[in-house]
């Protein structure tokens, strides 16, 4: 395998940053692997666990990186970039992990204009668990990652990102920024802001019925809800940072729930059978 980086400094060691850092271990990456984090435990902790080889809460480690991977909430990002802009190195390349591109991309660029190129990428990949304890084998073999290049986009950092991420195993895939956020918000961001929305909507009819309804629930309430206990800050900035197409898909759900509900009011059971038979098979066809 040809790594092309010989340091990679990892900004943010939570699941997602740590994962990346262990999988690069397990495949073999020769070099060294360092993280910043505004934790001390999360440091002490990927060290423990051997994720990682050294870290700290400040910036400056990572001046010696030729690649620096930004994996903490998108919301920060700007001012992630301004505290470590002043290490950078001059053969770095900056990229990302984060769920939201479109204007977040092209303001990456600006900041670092002159210093490092960036690239913009996004592992669609994780569980809902947080924090770098809850690392994951093998999170990236097989799963997609999508690079979202710009007219500005380096054409070799973008793959020498690429290479790394299929030595990792993942299926690289191109795609426009705000495309992506369009995408995404309708099949990553939307469910998750459901799943919440389904969780509240038991605590109310829980008060409402005096009863204690988390207690009897079954495996599909599990399944369907389990996003719901992924970190509240990554998602609270998911859904600023992209509102605009959030918005959108759930104006899309609203309809669809408008509908069933329609037919539930008039007992239309032939309406509701092919309303449930179409989305099975649609359902069906996700891999």
């Amino acid at each position: 395998m040809e790594w092309n980086f010989k340091e990679i400094c990892i900004v943010g060691l939570g699941l997602i940053g740590g994962s990346f850092a262990l999988n690069l271990k397990l495949r073999g990456f020769p070099g060294k692997i360092t993280a910043v984090d505004i934790n001390p435990e999360a440091i002490e902790k990927g060290i423990e666990l051997e994720v990682i080889d050294s870290g700290s809460i400040k910036h400056s480690i990572a001046e010696s990186a030729d690649l620096i991977v930004l994996s903490t909430p998108v919301g920060v990002y700007e001012e992630v970039l301004k505290q470590i802009k002043p290490f950078i190195s001059n053969r770095a390349i900056v990229s990302d992990l984060g769920s939201v591109k479109g204007h977040l991309v092209y303001r990456c660029e600006e900041i670092l204009k002159g210093i490092a190129p960036f690239v913009g990428g996004h592992p669609i990949a994780g569980t809902e668990k947080s924090g770098v304890e809850n690392v994951v084998e093998n999170l990236f073999e097989g799963a997609k990652f999508i690079i979202t290049p710009t007219e500005n986009t380096d054409r070799e950092a973008m793959e020498k990102i690429a290479n790394l991420w299929r030595n990792l195993g993942s299926e690289i895939v191109v795609m426009d920024p705000y495309h992506h956020d369009r995408v995404f918000a309708a099949v990553s961001h939307l469910p998750h802001v459901v799943a919440y929305s389904i969780v509240d909507a038991i605590d109310k009819l829980s008060k409402e019925l005096s009863t204690n309804l988390f207690q009897l629930t079954g495996g599909g309430f599990r399944d369907f809800t389990r996003i719901a206990m992924s970190d509240p800050v990554m998602w609270r900035d998911i859904c600023i940072e992209n509102r605009e197409n959030l918005l959108s898909a759930l104006k899309t759900f609203r309809e669809s729930i408008e509908k069933v509900e329609k037919l539930i009011e008039k007992s239309d059971g032939n309406g509701l059978k092919s309303f449930f038979e179409k989305a099975r098979e649609k359902r069906r066809s996700v891999k």
